[in-house]
C-alpha cells in the first residue's frame, strides 16, 4: 500500500514543526539508490516515513538506515546553533549566526592576504545536493580565487570514473537503469557487498537468478552477498587487475571474443589482447589464490549468458591500481561483446548519496559544471560567462582530495569544509587528523558534530535531507528532487545560505542565490553542452516523471528524440524497454557529433511531454560510445603488485568495508539508537588458522597494526573469509578507527587511496 506506514526511531526531543499537513515525496538522505519515499507529521507528532512504491528503484522498500532517518531530525543529536572557539578557553560555545560568519570570513580574508588564494582550501563532500555542490565549486573559484578543493567523493568512485572516461569518453555509474540487471543473463559482480550497503538493490539480483541468470560474486570474504552468488571467487585482496585479465585470456584461448562487435565498435584490441595473453590462467591461480578451473567456470557463465553485465564497486576500485582494476574489466566486457548492447555493459555501483551529481558540477579539482574539464578553454569559457567573470581569472586544476589534506598546515593554511568527516574516513586518518590540527584556521559546516567538526575555529550548523529542498543523481544517472518535509530548528541555516553570506562577506553580494530552484536553473546554463548536460532538466520535469537520466540537453525543435521504438521494431531492443532511452542530444564533447547512444531517429513522446521536449538518455551507448570517433577504447593494461605487499613484519592482509546498520564515517548513523543496537562498533573479521595461530578468542580484543597505525576491535572468527587477510568496518573513530591504519598510496591516474589492501599484523590486545 503505499501509505503503509514504515517505523521509525524514537526521539527524545520535539519533532520539526511541519509545513504543511499534506504528505511529502522525498528521497532517502544514504546512499546512492535515493530511495523513494513519504514524510508525514510534525506540528507536535512524530515524522513517519511511508512506502513509495511508484518510485521504481527501490519500488517502497527500504533499509534500516532509511527507516530511521527521521531521528537524525530531533535536537537531540543535531547542530543547532554556531559554535566558535573561545581562545580564553579553547573550548567551542555558542556564538550568533553574524559572529560566526564573520569569524569564517577573517579567517578566509587574513589566509588570502597574508598566504595567497591557494593557501585557502575547500573540501566537499558526495552527500552534497547537486546545488549545493555546484555553489562550493563557484564560491571556491569565484570567491576565493583558490585552485584548492576538492571532495571526499575521490575516496569513492574516481577510479571507476577514470577506466570510464578512458574507454567510453564519459562517465556514468550505469549506462542502464538498475531495472536492467534484473533481466539480463549473468553479472559478475566484483567487490560489492550490496546486500550490506544498499539492501534494497538485492532484489535486483534476486530477480536476476528467478529469471534464470546467473550471479558471479568476486570477494576475498564470503559476504551476504555472496550467499546469493552461482560462483563466488575469493582472490586474495589487491589481485583483481590479475583476475581480470586471467578471464580475458581464458575467453581469448577458448574463442569466446565477439570479433564483429571489436572490429565495427572498439579500437586498441590488439595492445589489449596482448597485455592479457601474458596472464595465463596458472600464473593468474598463483597470483589471486582462484583455481584455474573456476576460472574457466566464471568465463562460460558469461560468455555462454546471451547478455551480461559486470558492474564493480569499492572493492576493484580502491587500490593503487585501481583505474587499471576497473580498465581490465571493461576490456572483459569490450572482449565478448557485452557493452554498448541491450541488457549488457559494464557499470559502477556508486557508493555515497550524491556521488553521481557531486562529481559532475565542479567540486572536483579538475572540473567545471557539466563534467567539463577546468583546463579547457572552451570550458573555461562557457562557465565564466555563465558566472558573469572573466575566463582568465578562474584557477587551474588543484590538489586531489588526499593530497589536499596532507598539505593542511603546511601550503594550505584555512580549510572551509562541508559534509564530510576525514578525521573518521580518510586514509592515514590520524595523520590527516594531525594536518587538521595543524591549520591556521578550520570552519566545518555540518548537521551533527562530527570528529573533524569537533576539530573546527568555527562550527555552522546546517540543514539536512527533510528540512530542505534540492536534486540528487543516483548510481543510474537519474536526477532526483528531494522536497522540504519539515523546518528546520530556528538556529540552523542551509549550505546555500552560509555560502551566500560569506560571499556577500567577502565582496561578492550577487551570484549565490539561497533559493535551490534558482540555483538548479543556472546549473542548468552552466552544464548546456557539456558531458553531463543537465540542461533539458527542471524541478517540475523530475516531480512528473520520477526523475530524468541526464544527458537531458535543453527543449527545443528537435530534442524529443529517442532509440527505444526504433530499435524495438528492429529487434535490438526488448519490445518492452521504455522509449526514451537515448536521444537527439548534444555530443557529450560538444559540437554536431552523434549522441552517446547513437540514435537519430523521432520517437513517440513520452507521456505528459510535448514534442520539443527531450525525454533523458536512460541507456547510454547503444550505437556509438562518447569518444570522438564513436568507438569504445580497450586499454592495455597489466597486473602489478599492491603498493604494500606482506612480509615478515606485516604477514597478514587487511581489506575494510561498510556494515549494513552503519553508513560511511558513521557520523549520522552512530547517533541513531535503533542503528548502534545492530552495529555497536568496530570488529576484527579473521579465520580460525589464523585465529589459532595469534591465539585469537571469540569477541575478545584485537589489535591490527600497520606501518601507519593501530586499530582495536573484538574478534569474529568465521570461515567466510580467506586465512591470510582480516577485515574491519570503517565507521567509527577512536582506537577501533580502521583507517589509522589504512594505506594513502594512490592510484596515478584517479588519485585514488589504497583503502582496500594493505600488510599489517594482527595481536592480541590485552
Amino acid at each position: 500500500m503505499s501509505d503503509a506506514t514504515v517505523p521509525t526511531a524514537d526521539t527524545a526531543a520535539p519533532t520539526p514543526t511541519a509545513l504543511a499537513p499534506a504528505t511529502t515525496a522525498t528521497h532517502c538522505p544514504y546512499c546512492a539508490l535515493q530511495c523513494g519515499m513519504k514524510l508525514r507529521g510534525g506540528a507536535g507528532t512524530a515524522v513517519e516515513i511511508l512506502e513509495r512504491p511508484d518510485f521504481p528503484v527501490n519500488r517502497g522498500a527500504l533499509c534500516g538506515k532509511g527507516r530511521t532517518a527521521p531521528a537524525l531530525l530531533s535536537s537531540r543529536v543535531r547542530l543547532t546553533e554556531p559554535l566558535v572557539r573561545r581562545h580564553a578557553t579553547g573550548r567551542l560555545e555558542p556564538a550568533t549566526w553574524e559572529e560566526a560568519l564573520g569569524a569564517v570570513a577573517a579567517g578566509l580574508r587574513r589566509t588570502r592576504t597574508v598566504h595567497g588564494p591557494d593557501a585557502v582550501g575547500v573540501f566537499g563532500g558526495g552527500g552534497l545536493t547537486n546545488e549545493k555542490a555546484y555553489t562550493l565549486g563557484k564560491f571556491a573559484r569565484v570567491v576565493l580565487g583558490t585552485s584548492q578543493i576538492d571532495y571526499n567523493g575521490r575516496f569513492c568512485m574516481s577510479s571507476a570514473a577514470a577506466a570510464h572516461q578512458r574507454a567510453f569518453g564519459l562517465d556514468r555509474g550505469l549506462p542502464f537503469p538498475l531495472e536492467d540487471i534484473a533481466r539480463t543473463g549473468c553479472v559478475i559482480l566484483v567487490g560489492s557487498n550490496l546486500a550490506e550497503t544498499m539492501p534494497p538493490a538485492l532484489r535486483y539480483l534476486t530477480e536476476l537468478r528467478e529469471n534464470g541468470g546467473t550471479l558471479i560474486v568476486i570477494d576475498p570474504r564470503r559476504t551476504r552477498t555472496a550467499e546469493h552468488a552461482d560462483l563466488h571467487l575469493a582472490p586474495r585482496p589487491g589481485t583483481d587487475l590479475a583476475l581480470a585479465l586471467g578471464l580475458l585470456h581464458v575467453a581469448v584461448a577458448e574463442g569466446r571474443t565477439d570479433e564483429e562487435f571489436i572490429r565495427d565498435r572498439t579500437s586498441g584490441w590488439e595492445e589489449a589482447r596482448a597485455a592479457a595473453m601474458a596472464h595465463w590462467p596458472e600464473l593468474v591461480e598463483r597470483i589471486t589464490g582462484v583455481g584455474v578451473p573456476r576460472l574457466r567456470e566464471a568465463v562460460r557463465m558469461f560468455c555462454d549468458a546471451e547478455s551480461a553485465m559486470v558492474l564493480t564497486a569499492r572493492g576493484p576500485e580502491q587500490q593503487s591500481k585501481g583505474t587499471d582494476t576497473v580498465s581490465a574489466w571493461i576490456n572483459l566486457c569490450l572482449a565478448t561483446g557485452r557493452a554498448g548492447r541491450p541488457l549488457s555493459g559494464y557499470g559502477c555501483l556508486t557508493g555515497q548519496g550524491n556521488g553521481q551529481g557531486g562529481r559532475e558540477h565542479g567540486q572536483k579539482a579538475d572540473q567545471l559544471p557539466g563534467y567539463r574539464k577546468l583546463d579547457d578553454p572552451a570550458a573555461r569559457a562557457h562557465v565564466a560567462r555563465v558566472w558573469g567573470v572573466e575566463p582568465e581569472t578562474l584557477p587551474g586544476p588543484g590538489r586531489s582530495a588526499y593530497e589536499l589534506l596532507d598539505a593542511l598546515g603546511g601550503d594550505i593554511r584555512s580549510l572551509l569544509l562541508m559534509g564530510s568527516n576525514p578525521v573518521v574516513s580518510a586514509p592515514r586518518a590520524a595523520h590527516v587528523e594531525e594536518r587538521l590540527r595543524s591549520l591556521d584556521f578550520l570552519a566545518v559546516a555540518d548537521v551533527v558534530l562530527s570528529e573533524t567538526a569537533a576539530l573546527a575555529d568555527v562550527v555552522l550548523p546546517v540543514t539536512q535531507w527533510a528540512e530542505e529542498s534540492g536534486t540528487t543523481t543516483n548510481l543510474e544517472g537519474r536526477v532526483l528532487l528531494r522536497r522540504q518535509a519539515v523546518s528546520p530548528p530556528p538556529g540552523v541555516r542551509s549550505d546555500l545560505e552560509v555560502l551566500g553570506g560569506l560571499a556577500s562577506l567577502l565582496g561578492h553580494e550577487k551570484g549565490f542565490p539561497s533559493d535551490p530552484e534558482k540555483v538548479f536553473e543556472e546549473l542548468r546554463r552552466a552544464s548546456a553542452g557539456g558531458p553531463a548536460d543537465y540542461s533539458g532538466i527542471t524541478y517540475e520535469r523530475i516531480a512528473q516523471e520520477n526523475g530524468i537520466f541526464w544527458p537531458c540537453p535543453a527543449e527545443g525543435p528537435d530534442a524529443g528524440t529517442a532509440a527505444g521504438e526504433r530499435e524495438a521494431a528492429a529487434g535490438a531492443l526488448p519490445a518492452d524497454l521504455p522509449a526514451g532511452d537515448g536521444g537527439s542530444a548534444p555530443h557529450p564533447g560538444g559540437g554536431d557529433a552523434p549522441h552517446p547512444s547513437g540514435d537519430t531517429s523521432p520517437t513517440p513522446r513520452l507521456r505528459n511531454s510535448s514534442p520539443s521536449v527531450h525525454p533523458g538518455t536512460p541507456r547510454l551507448f547503444l550505437d556509438r560510445f562518447a569518444t570522438p570517433d564513436g568507438r569504445a577504447r580497450f586499454v592495455a593494461v597489466a597486473h602489478r603488485a599492491a603498493a604494500e605487499e606482506t612480509d615478515e613484519d606485516y604477514p597478514v592482509l587487511l581489506t575494510t568495508g561498510r556494515v549494513v546498520s552503519q553508513y560511511q564515517s558513521g557520523a549520522q548513523t552512530r547517533r541513531v539508537d535503533e542503528l548502534n543496537a545492530a552495529a555497536p562498533g568496530p570488529f576484527v573479521e579473521l579465520h580460525p588458522l589464523l585465529a589459532e595461530r595469534i591465539g585469537a578468542v571469540e569477541d575478545e580484543p584485537l589489535a591490527v597494526v600497520s606501518r601507519r597505525g593501530r586499530a582495536v576491535g573484538p574478534a569474529r572468527i568465521t570461515t567466510a573469509i580467506r586465512s591470510d587477510t582480516v577485515f574491519m568496518p570503517f565507521h567509527w573513530p577512536g582506537e577501533g578507527r580502521v583507517n589509522s591504519v589504512t594505506n594513502p598510496a594512490l592510484d596515478p591516474t584517479s588519485r585514488m587511496p589504497e583503502f582496500k589492501v594493505c600488510a599489517v599484523r594482527v595481536e592480541r590486545a590485552l
